[in-house]
C-alpha cells in the first residue's frame, strides 16, 4: 500500500520542522522496509494521526496486533524508545522491539481511537492523573534525557525572541518563575514531557496507558502542568474558567502530592511558551487561547 504521510502530520511538520521535508519525502519508502522488515500485514494508517510521527496499525507475523511508529530524529524517537523501555509497560504502551536505532518504534497495539478525553471532564483528570503518577519513577542512573532545565533554557531562548509587545509582560513572568523554580527543584523523576488527555489511550491489560512521551528529567509538577490546561477552548468560554483553572491546580496537586505554587508557576511557563510559539507559526487562535489562560495565573 501507500503509505503517504497524514494531511496532519505535513502540516504539522511544516510549521514546527520545514528542515523536515527530505524526511517527508523518504517516508514513504521508510515506511515500506519497516512493514517488510518485521514481516508485519498492514491493517491501516492511523488518520488523523500525530502532529510528528506516522503511525501505522499492522499484525506480526504470529498474528499479534501492533503499532509500527515512524519519527524524524528532531522528534527525539530513540530517547522514547529509552523511557519506554524503562517504564516496561508500566502505566505506558510497552515497547515490543528494545532495540534499534533507526527511527522506527514496534508498540503494542492500544485503541488508537479512544484516549481519555472520551470521559467526562472529572472522570477523565482522574483517570490521566492516576496513568501520570505511575510514570514518575527514578530515571536510569546513566541516562542520557534531557533535563527539565535544559529543555526550558531552550523554550527561554526562543520566547525572548519570539515575543511581540502583546507578550511580553507574560513572558517576563513565565520567564521570572522559572529562574525561581530552578533555585530549588525538588527530587527529579522521569518525566513523559508532554503529558495530557490524548495521550492516554485504552488498553487491555490496562485500563488506561500513556503514549508518545517527549522524557524528560526533572520535577513532577512540570509533567503535570501541561494537563492543568487541558480542554483549554472549553475553560476559555466558560464564565467561570479562571476560577475552574485555579480549583483545577489545587486538586491535582493535592491528588499527586505536588506543591500547589510550584504547579501554578510551570503550568504559567509552559502555557506561555506554548502561546508565543503558537504565534510565531501562525496559529493566532491557539496563541490567544493560551496567552488569556496564562493571564489567569
Amino acid at each position: 500500500m501507500a503509505f503517504e504521510p497524514p494531511r496532519r502530520l505535513v502540516k504539522a511538520l511544516g510549521e514546527a520542522a520545514p528542515g523536515d521535508d527530505d524526511w517527508l519525502a523518504k517516508l514513504p519508502g521508510a515506511a515500506e522496509r519497516a512493514v517488510a522488515l518485521r514481516g508485519s500485514t498492514v491493517e491501516r494508517v492511523q488518520v488523523p494521526g500525530g502532529r510528528g510521527s506516522l503511525v501505522i496499525l499492522v499484525r506480526l507475523p504470529d498474528g499479534t496486533p501492533a503499532v509500527l511508529k515512524l519519527a524524524p530524529a528532531r522528534a527525539r524517537p530513540e530517547s522514547e524508545r529509552a523511557a519506554l523501555a524503562h517504564w516496561d509497560g508500566l502505566g505506558a504502551v510497552r515497547l515490543l522491539e528494545p532495540g534499534g536505532t533507526d527511527g522506527v518504534l514496534l508498540l503494542e497495539r492500544l485503541q488508537p481511537d479512544v484516549s481519555v478525553r472520551s470521559l467526562a471532564e472529572a472522570k477523565s483528570m482522574l483517570e490521566a492523573a492516576g496513568t501520570l503518577r505511575r510514570l514518575w519513577v527514578e530515571p536510569p542512573a546513566d541516562h542520557v534525557f534531557e533535563t527539565v532545565a535544559e529543555r526550558t533554557g531552550r523554550q527561554a531562548e526562543a520566547m525572548r525572541a519570539g515575543a511581540d509587545a502583546e507578550a511580553v509582560p507574560l513572558v517576563d513572568a513565565a520567564l521570572a518563575v522559572r529562574a525561581e523554580l530552578l533555585a530549588s527543584p525538588p527530587q527529579a523523576r522521569l518525566l513523559h514531557g508532554t503529558f495530557r488527555q490524548s495521550k492516554v489511550l485504552a488498553g487491555e491489560r490496562s485500563p488506561w496507558l500513556a503514549v508518545g512521551p517527549d522524557p524528560v528529567v526533572g520535577e513532577c509538577a512540570f509533567d503535570l502542568a501541561r494537563l492543568v490546561r487541558d480542554r483549554v477552548e472549553d475553560l476559555i468560554a466558560s464564565p467561570s474558567g479562571a476560577a475552574t483553572t485555579r480549583r483545577r491546580i489545587k486538586r491535582l496537586a493535592e491528588s499527586l502530592d505536588v506543591d500547589q505554587e510550584r504547579l501554578r508557576g510551570w503550568t504559567l511557563f509552559r502555557a506561555v511558551e506554548s502561546g508565543v510559539r503558537a504565534r510565531r507559526v501562525g496559529r493566532a487562535q491557539d496563541a490567544e487561547l493560551l496567552l488569556e489562560f496564562a493571564a489567569w495565573l
